[in-house]
């Protein structure tokens, strides 16, 4: 392994992490940035306890309602009313998840956002079964039927029962799928297909209890709070995944100006448009881009801005990863980019030190050279890559960090565990617990990155990482 290293006259003395000689580069005074004072109040603490609280609140409400409408002899359809009230409460907040929306999205990030989605997905799979057997059971019960040939009979006979049955059917097929075995072997297009389906589902258990919920008829308040809980869930996603961005591709008018190979593998693709200054966009977000030609028009990919928004320009860098990623260098000079976006909770908004370090692996130096651009006070950059030839934007990072006067260490050779194991990276960065973080690259070196982190006792609030998947 070889760590190159780049420091300016002012910056403190570093160790190196060393096998072979160490190649240093030229010293270069300048003028540091003066620290950025830390965050008093961490965005993502109050973002995620709001949500927290919104869904505490709600289930209050919820429960308040059922008791109100009154009870049925039979505890089994007790039960499963209220596991159906609570199914259909998660469903919505579910909707709030992946709604998208800027406030949330750039507070907790796309990547968590969609972790909670995926769990909450898995209770309303567990809840809807229990409304579902709970009900059948409990009027079984009173019918002397079988439960099958009840909920026939429910099915035939009770209006939305049989939609009920065809959402509960989707659910538990997107449930499927949507375990940790199917998802690996299923390609993406076909998961993202199956799992559109949860919206057709959605409909077809809000007209269910707008039809046979008791709870939902039982007074005006019940009927316009679950009216009011719908029509926020699905007006949010509207917003969120349809109306804003047509709306900011409408108004900003997108266009690729340049294409510039940046090896043999990499690309980065320069955009410019119509007020993009007023785009919130920061560094370290990433959008949704969709390069509007004749074969890629339908491809949405998610990339990272390479460089931070001046306000004139965008950039992003791409590495080929498939033949979508492959023709990016093919696209021509004008092309019409239509960008959902920005993303990310990968900012500068998070800081919590004055001082930060900056962890790249392979591509992932994306949104780490934006945000370098981006960051005050003193900075530490290391940038993981297998040799020399795979460092992409390293010319840029040097060229910044004198600027900046920051410190550069890339670091190449084989991926090992004891590459950047705990001694070697507190050699490194002395100091590195009194730093914040940020920490992007592939899976497994983010994995053992978070526990080395640990290990040398950086506090939790301080380490931000952004998934590879979403920002490369």
């Amino acid at each position: 392994m070889k760590v190159r290293r780049q420091e300016n006259d002012s910056s403190r003395q570093r160790s190196s992490v060393s096998q072979d000689p160490i190649k240093e580069l030229p010293s270069v005074t300048t003028v540091q940035s003066p620290p950025a004072p830390p965050t008093a109040i961490r965005p993502r603490v109050v973002a995620r306890a709001g949500l927290y609280a919104v869904l505490a609140a709600n289930a209050a409400v919820v429960a308040f309602l059922f008791a109100q409408a009154g009870f049925a002899s039979n505890a089994l359809i007790v039960l499963g009313r209220l596991a159906g009230l609570y199914g259909a409460l998660l469903m919505a907040f579910q909707l709030l998840l992946v709604a998208r929306l800027p406030w949330l999205d750039r507070r907790i990030g796309m990547d968590r956002l969609t972790s909670w989605h995926r769990w909450t997905g898995f209770g309303i799979l567990w809840t809807l079964l229990a409304h579902a057997v709970f009900i059948t059971f409990g009027y079984a019960q009173s019918s002397s039927m079988d439960p099958v040939n009840q909920l026939v009979d429910l099915a035939e006979t009770v209006e939305g029962v049989l939609r009920a049955v065809v959402a509960l059917t989707i659910i538990v097929v997107v449930g499927a799928v949507s375990g940790r075995y199917a998802r690996r072997r299923l390609a993406y297009e076909t998961w993202h297909f199956i799992h559109l389906y949860t919206y057709v589902a959605v409909v077809l258990a809000f007209t269910h209890q707008v039809a046979a919920g008791t709870t939902f008829t039982s007074s005006s308040a019940a009927t316009a709070y679950w009216y009011a809980v719908w029509g926020v869930a699905l007006g949010s996603v509207l917003v969120g995944r349809l109306v804003l961005p047509l709306w900011r591709n409408w108004r900003h008018q997108l266009r690729v100006t340049a294409v510039v190979p940046e090896s043999d593998n990499v690309v980065s693709i320069h955009i410019s448009g119509r007020d993009l200054d007023r785009m919130p966009a920061r560094a370290g977000q990433f959008f949704l881009w969709r390069f509007l030609t004749r074969d890629r028009w339908w491809q949405a990919n998610p990339f990272s801005l390479s460089a931070a928004p001046d306000g004139t320009r965008l950039r992003l860098t791409a590495k080929t990863a498939g033949d979508g990623t492959a023709a990016l260098r093919h696209v021509k000079v004008g092309t019409r980019v239509f960008a959902e976006g920005p993303y990310g909770a990968f900012t500068a908004m998070h800081r919590t030190r004055p001082e930060s370090l900056l962890v790249a692996g392979g591509v992932g130096v994306t949104p780490i050279r934006a945000l370098l651009e981006d960051l005050e006070g003193h900075a530490v950059v290391i940038y993981r890559v297998a040799e020399d030839r795979d460092a992409v934007l390293y010319d840029e990072l040097r060229e910044l960090a004198h600027a900046k006067g920051a410190e550069l260490h890339l670091v190449t050779g084989p991926a090992a565990p004891d590459r950047l194991a705990p001694s070697e990276l507190a050699r490194l960065v002395p100091d590195i617990a009194e730093r914040d973080v940020f920490l992007c690259g592939p899976p497994g070196m983010t994995t053992t990155l978070l526990r080395t982190l640990r290990e040398l006792g950086v506090p939790k609030q301080q380490i931000h990482h952004e998934r590879f998947s979403l920002a490369g």
